[in-house]
């Protein structure tokens, strides 16, 4: 009887394996527009296709003048007859964040992009700043399928900078 119940168990957990799928991540757009090129300039920022399901996101900025004063406004949109408000909209001070590590949100888009860019020590920023190679998106959040917006506005000084806009597609049960 015992037996049974353990083979049953061991069953059940095999289909529960195989049967659940890790939700799927594709970006699919990335625009990175300069508002003031005499501060930074943005070499580049593209998608790189390795296969229908995988993209590889590559930025190259220089910043022309030190950056002590940086904030970053966060900014998730879902699309719905077009792009619309989605979880958050906040900005915080990037220089604090990056001595601290203390708001949550930033926290996660920090831990995907931690390992592939050059943005990883405290204020100033100055010279070549560099994501490369950003292919694996692991979002911890439970959210719905569909098409979304990351937009990330930087503003030196209390002016925006630039803004990295990265379109991606979530799907929750590939």
């Amino acid at each position: 009887m015992n037996y049974k119940i353990i083979s049953f168990g061991m069953v059940l957990f095999a289909i529960f394996l195989t049967g659940s799928e890790a939700p799927f991540v594709k970006m699919t757009n990335a625009k990175c527009p300069s508002y003031n090129k005499s501060w930074v300039e943005v070499h580049y920022c593209r998608l790189k296709a390795y296969s229908r399901n995988k993209t590889s996101l590559n930025i190259n900025a220089t910043f022309l003048q030190p950056a002590n004063n940086i904030f970053l406004r966060l900014k998730l949109m879902k699309r719905a007859n077009g792009y619309k408000p989605f979880l958050w909209d906040f900005t915080f001070d990037a220089c604090e964040f990056m001595r601290k590590r203390n708001q949550p949100v930033a926290k996660i888009v920090w831990n995907i992009i931690k390992d592939v860019s050059t943005v990883n020590h405290t204020c100033p920023y100055v010279g070549l700043q560099a994501v490369s190679d950003f292919h694996r998106v692991e979002i911890p959040l439970p959210m719905p399928t569909g098409e979304y917006l990351l937009l990330m506005t930087w503003i030196f000084d209390g002016k925006p900078q630039f803004s990295t806009d990265v379109y991606f597609t979530f799907v929750e049960d590939y």
